[in-house]
């Protein structure tokens, strides 16, 4: 286990809402980890996510589960309003607040009670990557693939029998 610069210990706090877990979000994880003694995981909650105008596939008991379950994380707490992170800051006596670089600067007045850190995304996986190509196979979707493809193949044996 690292420590903090004094030697004591040091408490690494971040959120996410962590649907289709990810290879990513497994990478945050151990970075998140190797930066302190303590890592609290907020996930958000379905609740708060709607209020977001996102939608989970996996439940908020399941997320919390599963990362809840991964080596290095001591405690998951559900994220249910942007105004908690303060609280949970000075509840869990938090060093380190780390959220991704697609949030830089957002969370910079945090500056008050912690150190702020933004790490870089996995480069080329991402939960709502994940979600739009599984849109592709719904069955809207496909019953519209399937109607170009039977343009398609009329259109290849017209051209076809021109020859």
């Amino acid at each position: 286990m690292s420590t903090g610069e004094r030697g004591a210990s040091r408490t690494v706090l971040t959120y996410g809402t962590f649907d289709l877990f990810h290879i990513g979000h497994l990478r945050l994880i151990e970075r998140l980890a190797r930066l302190g003694d303590r890592l609290i995981v907020g996930v958000s909650t379905d609740e708060f996510n709607a209020g977001k105008g996102k939608r989970s596939v996996v439940s908020y008991e399941d997320r919390a589960a599963i990362v809840g379950a991964i080596r290095g994380v001591d405690l998951v707490v559900p994220e249910e309003s942007w105004e908690q992170k303060a609280d949970d800051i000075r509840e869990y006596g938090v060093d380190l607040f780390v959220m991704g670089d697609d949030w830089r600067g957002k969370f910079d007045h945090l500056e008050e009670h912690c150190e702020v850190m933004y790490l870089p995304r996995t480069v080329g996986v991402s939960s709502t990557e994940i979600k739009q190509m599984l849109t592709a196979l719904d069955p809207v979707h496909l019953d519209e693939l399937q109607s170009a493809v039977t343009v398609l193949t009329k259109l290849l044996t017209h051209y076809r029998d021109l020859s």
